[in-house]
C-alpha cells in the first residue's frame, strides 16, 4: 500500500508584500503558515522513498508466496530482506512524523496572532482555518499510528514465515489482520486528506479577505494506492 499516492501536500504560496515600517498581524500569520509548509518539505522528501521500499517489500512478498516449502531456505532468505525494509520503512515514517510536528509546532504560533486580529470576518475565517489544521495534524497522528501498527503486524507476518512449523490457518488470519489494519490506514489517509483540501481552501480565502497577495505553485494530487 503506497501512502505516497494517496497524499495531498499544502499548497505553497509566495507573498508579495509591500514594503512598509513593520508587519501587520495579518502578514505575521501569512509568515508562520508558509514556514509550517516549508517545514513539511522533509514529510514529502520521505514519501518518495517509502513507496521505493513498499515496492521493494511487495516483489518480495509476491516472490515468497510463489514458492513451496521445497523451497524453504529460499523462503527465510526472502522473509529476512523484506524484514531489513520494513525497519527502513519504519525510520523514514519516524522522519516524516518529525516533519510533521515541527510544521504543527510552527503553526500553532499562529494562534495569540489570531486573537489579534481586528477585522471580524477575517478573525472567522482564520478561526475555522485553526480549526481545520487542527484537525489535519490529528488524522495525520492516526494515520501515523495505524500505519505503524501495520508496519508491525508484516513484520510478525515475515518472521512467522519463517518457521517450517507454519499453518496456513495461522497464516492466512495473519494476513488478514494486516488487511484490516491497512483499512485502517486508508479511512484515515482519506481523513487526512479532506482535511487538507479544505485547509487549503480556507487559507487562500484568508490570504484573499487580509488583502495579502500571493502566488501559488502547483500541487501534486492523489492517485490510486497500491496494496498486498
Amino acid at each position: 500500500m503506497a501512502i505516497k499516492k494517496l497524499l495531498f501536500i499544502l499548497i505553497i504560496s509566495m507573498a508579495i508584500l509591500s514594503a512598509c515600517s513593520g508587519e501587520t498581524t495579518e502578514e505575521k500569520i501569512h509568515n508562520h503558515l508558509e514556514e509550517a509548509v516549508s517545514l513539511e518539505e522533509g514529510f514529502e522528501s520521505q514519501q518518495s522513498e517509502i513507496t521505493k521500499l513498499e515496492k521493494e517489500e511487495q516483489k518480495l512478498y509476491s516472490q515468497i508466496i510463489d514458492l513451496g516449502m521445497d523451497d524453504f531456505d529460499k523462503i527465510k532468505e526472502l522473509s529476512s530482506q523484506a524484514i531489513e525494509i520494513i525497519d527502513e520503512r519504519a525510520e523514514k515514517i519516524a522522519k516524516e512524523k518529525e516533519s510533521i510536528d515541527a510544521s504543527q509546532e510552527e503553526f500553532n504560533k499562529t494562534q495569540d496572532l489570531i486573537e489579534n486580529l481586528e477585522d471580524p470576518d477575517v478573525k472567522d475565517k482564520a478561526e475555522k482555518m485553526d480549526e481545520i489544521m487542527d484537525n489535519r495534524y490529528e488524522a495525520y497522528n492516526t494515520l501515523h499510528t495505524a500505519y505503524t501498527k501495520s508496519l508491525e503486524l508484516e513484520k510478525e507476518l515475515y518472521t512467522m514465515l519463517q518457521s517450517e512449523e507454519l499453518e496456513q490457518e495461522e497464516l492466512t488470519a495473519q494476513i488478514d489482520t494486516i488487511n484490516e489494519s491497512y483499512q485502517h490506514v486508508l479511512e484515515a489517509n482519506e481523513q487526512f486528506n479532506e482535511n487538507t483540501v479544505e485547509y487549503n481552501a480556507l487559507k487562500e480565502e484568508f490570504y484573499k479577505l487580509a488583502e495579502i497577495d500571493v502566488t501559488y505553485e502547483e500541487n501534486p494530487s492523489a492517485d490510486s494506492s497500491e496494496g498486498k
